[in-house]
């Protein structure tokens, strides 16, 4: 009965933990899901694995239905022996997307629980985690595997902080599964910077332990977290070592290649570019945005207020409402005014939580002060990239791994997460006796003086302060003539409305916030009505701004997410053709950002931020432009392009110039680098001739072939995984493949007798076949998948006999203390 009473007050807040993550995304119980663009893209180029999956019962590791095929290991591939998938699944029991916020919610209560938070402030910091407005809106967009990971991320802190405290085995039993978990969500940019938050932490905990002289406690605790991890690594084996094969030869590998399509030098690194890596930079000032949310105007997509000055000027100008509406549809003239290409929201922590955090620096000592300023500072001036160059470029060429990664001003996640920690914290730290209340109460007053009079300032003089020009605003303007300034005046008084709009309101939430916080020191009120105050206000500031940007209209029927698609003549005209394997190059859109193709057809783009580097380069190189190579098309058997007609729709034209699945060729040029071999595609006539690397030529031997006039290969069978050709020759031939060149797993057999094959024209498969009949069979057997899976299954079986090892030693020790 004790044990019921102890664990009620945690199912109150567990059922609370449903309930809230049902009522926000409340559509899902009639059915609806959340439409997620990201998702709609990622649905295209997963749907043949999944089509096969479901026709046969088996998983394909390899795609056709994307970039000209690519391995499936980062779209969604499932492995055998995943067992800590199986209790991912069942944590996610809850709808999408309400299943990632009671994630989000659960794990931050369990951290908070662990750092000795009372239960009812636990909660409250859960809720300010969980509704952090930019975890909320990359549900919206469909960063699925992001949100995933970042739900996980307290978890872990929890297995490692109970390690440090001595809490040996429940701290190894929690690290490995919350780490394991963390690594089944496959989003190794954010499990990065989680390591880089670990890092901080444990130098607070090093320098702890040095002054304390608990050194040989520290590096156990270490051991034992590294121990914990390689399991959690196991039980991800499959994954994380398909991953590590795939990787050098993704566009986030090294590229071979040292010239740019234009023929100048490209920076040769083992990552991404630095342009690319931070193209997303925060804005120094646009930080501000955690505390005031349309500080810059907020989203790119943000809707005008309501009375629009710029509604107005273009009135002034005696322009017609529709014409009005046509300009403001054609014209960039957004709210967001900040650096960044584009921001679907801004990244909206809280006033009452910045300020509740800013209180608890103020009163936590330790190195739990350290580690979380640590944590924040290093994030906030990482997020800001291109913006604070000095640090970004020092990461970018030192530390390991940084470069594989874009988008740094992502890294701000982890002040999402560590700004409701302190928060909570402090409020720990103001409703106990750690301080005296007048040190609580000079607390309270420096932090709420520093963060409401920040936010006067900026209600009263933030227009004086801030030019409000987004960097685009004087192209605008020239390119309007004479109503340019009008309009640009018009769109700048708009965005000061709703700069001193929000200011006014987080000044509001924070001063409510310090009335409540006051009526508790002078026990005017309770601390658990306090506690239900501040709740209530943490709700409206985060969910007030939430629902701007995720609400009831961006739920749609589950069928159009699964049908993201509607097929148009084009595709149906496609579809009519059943003459064996080809490929289709869409036109209409961006070809290598868009997932509508592959839903549809084998397409030679996709949507993938890890497609293969090679096919990145010639689409670089050769299909960028408006009319695309045609050696380029032909070589990887594309039978169709989408183009659009005389009447704006679009049509399927044949290309009549097609390769096929296979053809020999009776010429080729040996080069000796990957920028020769990439350059010489440009003219040739792929049919003919094939471009081999010199380190191919040992396959040669030097070889000439004579061209065959009754020479035939034929694609027999296809799936994604596997491909039987039939051929005959009278002579020995070169053939080259229209299939994307990937050497670990697909494996060549003739006649049931293995083969070699190698690479031709930057990105295909060739071979040199000998006279006669042959059936060539290529088929995807990734060892690796195999030799993870045993992995996986191997961690599990070793974790569960160090959990009874651990048990049987502290039952010896008890019986030996009792005895």
């Amino acid at each position: 009965m004790a044990a019921l009473k102890k664990a009620l007050p945690h199912l109150v807040v567990l059922i609370l933990f449903v309930l809230a993550s049902l009522i926000y995304f409340s559509p899902v119980l009639q059915g609806e899901t959340i439409f997620q663009s990201d998702i709609a893209q990622f649905n295209g180029i997963a749907k043949q694995q999944r089509d096969f999956k479901a026709a046969t019962g088996e998983e394909t590791y390899w795609t056709n239905g994307a970039f000209g095929g690519m391995p499936t290991y980062q779209i969604g591939a499932r492995y055998p022996n995943h067992l800590i998938k199986k209790l991912d699944l069942t944590l996610r029991f809850l709808p999408r997307p309400a299943d990632y916020l009671f994630l989000y919610l659960i794990s931050m209560y369990i951290l908070l629980l662990v750092m000795k938070v009372d239960y009812k402030l636990a909660f409250l910091g859960a809720l300010a985690f969980g509704f952090s407005t930019y975890l909320i809106i990359i549900l919206g967009v469909g960063h699925n595997l992001k949100a995933h990971a970042i739900a996980y991320m307290p978890l872990v802190l929890s297995g490692i902080i109970l390690t440090f405290r001595g809490k040996y085995l429940w701290g190894f039993a929690l690290t490995a599964i919350a780490m394991g978990l963390e690594l089944v969500a496959n989003h190794f940019q954010m499990t990065y910077y989680l390591l880089l938050l670990v890092v901080v932490l444990g130098l607070a905990y090093l320098v702890d332990a040095f002054r304390r002289k608990q050194l040989p406690h520290f590096f156990k605790s270490v051991g034992i977290l590294c121990a914990a991890v390689l399991l959690a690594i196991g039980f991800n084996s499959a994954n994380i070592l398909a991953t590590a094969e795939y990787a050098p030869y993704s566009m986030r590998g090294k590229s071979e290649l040292t010239i740019k399509p234009d023929g100048t030098p490209k920076e040769v690194t083992n990552g991404l570019p630095y342009d690319y890596i931070t193209e997303y930079s925060y804005g120094k000032l646009e930080s501000f945005n955690l505390m005031v949310p349309r500080f810059m105007g907020g989203g790119s997509g943000e809707p005008l207020p309501e009375e629009s000055q710029l509604i107005d000027a273009l009135r002034g100008l005696g322009i017609p409402p529709q014409e009005a509406n046509n300009i403001l549809r054609q014209v960039p003239l957004p709210m967001y005014w900040g650096d960044q290409p584009i921001v679907e929201a801004p990244a909206y922590v809280g006033a009452i939580v910045v300020f509740l955090a800013l209180l608890g620096f103020f009163l936590i000592k330790g190195r739990l002060r350290w580690w979380l300023l640590g944590g924040i500072l290093l994030s906030l001036l990482l997020s800001w990239g291109k913006n604070f160059a000095f640090l970004t470029e020092f990461f970018v060429d030192y530390v390991p791994l940084y470069n594989k990664f874009r988008a740094v001003s992502s890294i701000q996640v982890i002040i999402e997460l560590l700004l409701p920690i302190a928060a909570v914290i402090g409020l720990h730290q103001l409703f106990n006796d750690f301080n005296t209340k007048e040190v609580r109460r000079k607390a309270l007053l420096i932090s709420g003086g520093i963060v409401s009079g920040l936010l006067l300032v900026f209600y009263l003089l933030g227009s004086s302060l801030f030019d409000f020009q987004a960097p685009y605003d004087a192209d605008v303007a020239a390119a309007l003539g004479d109503a340019g300034p009008v309009l640009i005046e018009g769109i700048q008084a708009d965005r000061i409305a709703v700069f001193k709009e929000d200011s006014l309101r987080s000044l509001g939430l924070v001063l409510a916030t310090i009335a409540v916080l006051f009526g508790l020191l002078r026990n005017a009120i309770k601390e658990t009505l306090a506690v239900g105050l501040l709740a209530v206000l943490l709700l409206i500031d985060l969910v007030g701004v939430d629902k701007r940007y995720v609400n009831e209209e961006d739920f749609v029927d589950r069928r159009v997410m699964e049908q993201p698609y509607q097929r148009n003549g084009a595709d149906i005209q496609i579809e009519q053709d059943k003459d064996g394997f080809f490929r289709v190059y869409d036109m209409t859109t961006s070809a290598f950002t868009s997932g509508r193709a592959s839903f549809f057809h084998n397409a030679l783009g996709g949507y993938s931020a890890v497609k293969m580097g090679r096919i990145h380069d010639l689409y670089e190189f050769y299909l960028m432009g408006e009319q695309p190579n045609m050696n380029i098309i032909n070589m990887f058997n594309v039978r169709y392009l989408i183009r659009f007609g005389d009447n704006g729709g679009p049509y399927a034209q044949r290309n009549s110039g097609a390769n096929g699945n296979a053809w020999f060729v009776t010429d080729y040029d040996l080069v000796a680098s990957a920028d020769e071999e990439i350059q010489a595609l440009a003219n040739i006539n792929t049919k003919q001739k094939a471009v081999i690397h010199q380190e191919f030529a040992g396959m040669l031997s030097g070889k000439r072939f004579a061209a065959d006039s009754t020479a035939t290969i034929t694609l027999k069978e296809f799936a994604p995984n596997r491909m039987v050709y039939n051929s005959k020759s009278t002579t020995e031939g070169l053939v080259v493949f229209s299939e994307m060149y990937y050497k670990p797993g697909w494996k060549l057999t003739i006649d049931g007798q293995e083969a070699d094959y190698f690479r031709a024209n930057y990105t295909l498969r060739a071979m040199v076949l000998p006279a006669g009949e042959h059936e060539i069979v290529f088929s995807f057997e990734p060892e690796v998948v195999q030799r993870g899976s045993m992995l996986s299954l191997l961690s599990a079986g070793i974790f569960v006999l160090v959990l009874l090892g651990f048990g049987y030693w502290n039952y010896r020790n008890s019986q030996s203390e009792s005895a």
